[in-house]
């Protein structure tokens, strides 16, 4: 029978990981994920690939949890399970980010950004891979704290992850401002009417819902670690997979239905799209095609 037990005299967890739960969301997440790759290598949509990491990464952290429950003293699966499930948010952030200045791209409609394209997944990119230092840099020091180091105070791991997740949050916020700002003036734009067959609303409704989730499961987790290790999100297990297992889910199912495919990444890494001018992209198929007209 699995019991709860200490580390060195300090309590890694507040209650015993349920087992089933942990199991069935290792499995849900080894499905997408296995569904993800798929998709990625049979499009060549290599920017997706943080996404894909993202799913490994929820899968460690879940697996994490399933060992820890007949493990509560042990430092290996409680790590796995905090700092994998802490930062697999921020890689699907990523692809989102690249996704959304693709859709910008496709349609030709870079007037209607408050961030051109090409500085749209410079800077959202760059904000994420601070958030990801920062709450790499904070839940190591919760780990160290742990581990009964006099000299780190054991709340500061916590007040840096809080940081980098509000700071995540503020990023978020500005990338939804950007998407929503899009859709209201390119759809008023007589270009909206000869987009052809690229699904631009449907990819940009997808990028807003799992925008949202990952908004919700930030805000969870600023409020959790917020609580500090003694509050009651801490000490309960549901919260989890109701505002982390659960919304990561959505967002990668939605992400795998609406897949970006139709947005025609460009030669090279998948992802960047040939420039002729300011103002105005091109895929490779497209430019390749018009090479061999003007030949």
């Amino acid at each position: 029978m699995a019991v709860l037990e200490t580390y060195n005299g300090y309590p890694l967890w507040r209650y015993i990981p349920s087992l089933p739960a942990a199991a069935v969301f290792v499995a849900v997440f080894s499905i997408l994920t296995v569904a993800h790759a798929w998709k990625m290598v049979r499009h060549s949509m290599w920017f997706c690939i943080p996404f894909f990491v993202g799913g490994f990464f929820e899968i460690v952290g879940y697996v994490g949890r399933a060992v820890a429950h007949n493990a509560t003293g042990e430092l290996i699966p409680y790590v796995l399970q905090s700092t994998f499930l802490l930062l697999a948010p921020i890689l699907f952030a990523a692809s989102l980010y690249m996704t959304l200045s693709r859709v910008i791209r496709a349609v030709d409609g870079a007037h209607c950004s408050i961030i051109p394209p090409r500085w749209l997944t410079v800077i959202f990119v760059a904000g994420d891979c601070i958030s990801f230092i920062v709450q790499a840099s904070g839940a190591g020091l919760r780990i160290m704290a742990g581990q009964g180091k006099s000299n780190i105070n054991p709340h500061l791991g916590s007040y840096i992850i809080v940081g980098g997740l509000v700071f995540q949050i503020i990023v978020f916020g500005i990338f939804i401002f950007t998407g929503v700002r899009f859709k209201l003036l390119f759809q008023k734009d007589p270009k909206a009417i000869r987009t052809g067959r690229t699904p631009w609303k449907k990819i940009l409704y997808m990028l807003f819902m799992t925008s949202a989730a990952v908004m919700m499961r930030n805000i969870f987790r600023v409020v959790e670690y917020a609580m500090g290790s003694d509050g009651y999100l801490f000490t309960v297990e549901w919260g989890v997979y109701a505002f982390d297992a659960s919304l990561m889910t959505i967002t990668m199912a939605l992400f795998w239905v609406w897949y970006p495919s139709q947005l025609k990444p460009a030669v090279g890494d998948g992802g960047l799209e040939m420039e002729d001018s300011p103002g105005r992209t091109e895929s490779w198929s497209k430019h390749k095609a018009r090479g061999h007209r003007e030949r």
